[in-house]
């Protein structure tokens, strides 16, 4: 019975988007970010599956991972409005670069390669989220200037 509850609240999130399709929280595992091996790989195990989720656990789970840098919230909330998944099932991409990928608008044409020498699939919200995050890390919020008059109003969320 509860794989045919699940099937059904799937099917429905998958053809209805956003739509409530159960009255309790479905609790998700929270992404461990990588651990660092001797030869500077970032292993995500997390970032091997796209889970599909609903929007509104998708910002809960986009806060929570950001939140010891809430400007990348911010910047998710304007880049993709939490999404990371289209109503067709595929991964979202860029309204003007469709190089632009999932829930951060990471550009797979700069970006992809070295996500990949991280052991990081852009592809997969965790994986997406945990790039972004090296992104920020290594370059600040410059990588999403673009939408800065979005998330400008934020900037002191940024970390100092």
């Amino acid at each position: 019975m509860i794989e045919l509850t699940t099937s059904v609240m799937v099917m429905f999130s998958l053809l209805y988007g956003n739509m409530a399709v159960a009255t309790e929280k479905i609790e998700s595992p929270k992404p461990e970010i990588a651990e660092v091996k001797e030869d500077s790989t970032i292993v995500d195990s997390m970032a091997l599956a796209a889970p599909l989720r609903r929007t509104n656990i998708l910002e809960v789970d986009v806060r929570e991972y950001f939140k010891d840098t809430p400007i990348l919230a911010e910047i998710a909330k304007c880049e993709s409005q939490f999404k990371h998944v289209g109503l067709n099932g595929k991964i979202i991409t860029g309204k003007i670069n469709k190089g632009d990928l999932g829930v951060m608008q990471i550009n797979k044409y700069y970006h992809e390669e070295d996500a990949q020498k991280l052991g990081l699939d852009l592809n997969t919200f965790e994986g997406n989220m945990a790039f972004a995050k090296h992104l920020y890390d290594k370059y600040g919020t410059d990588p999403w200037s673009s939408s800065s008059d979005c998330w400008q109003k934020y900037v002191g969320l940024a970390k100092k």
